[in-house]
């Protein structure tokens, strides 16, 4: 079983940045793609941005338009989520997930708890 642990969530104003960060550990924590999902309240799930086991090849929603970065630490079972310029339109719960392939497109087999993310206007 692996557990994912966010944190870095919290309340910033509309322009402003944050970064999430998630520890992966247990099972094969670390050995695949990992990525990151949110969801709105009275909205559905969406996908945010993904990496590949190596971190060599990454991904996101097309709402991202280059304010978000997704990065990893391989050797420490660590992801990171750069969100910079953020929006109101961007609160949410954020979560982690651990894929069941090594490559994208991901497919999460593992889910963290969340952090919540706030965008005051």
């Amino acid at each position: 079983q692996v557990l994912l642990v966010e944190s870095g969530g919290g309340v910033v104003q509309a322009g402003g940045s944050l970064r999430l960060s998630c520890a992966a550990s247990g099972g094969t924590a670390g050995h695949f793609a990992m990525a990151w999902y949110r969801q709105a309240p009275g909205k559905e799930r969406e996908f945010v941005a993904a990496t590949s086991w190596s971190g060599g090849s990454v991904g996101y929603g097309d709402f991202v338009k280059g304010r978000f970065t997704i990065s990893r630490i391989v050797a420490e079972n660590m992801v990171y989520l750069q969100m910079n310029r953020l929006k109101p339109e961007d609160t949410a719960v954020y979560y982690c997930t651990q894929s069941r392939t090594r490559t994208l497109p991901d497919d999460p087999a593992y889910w963290g708890q969340g952090t919540q993310v706030t965008v005051s206007s």
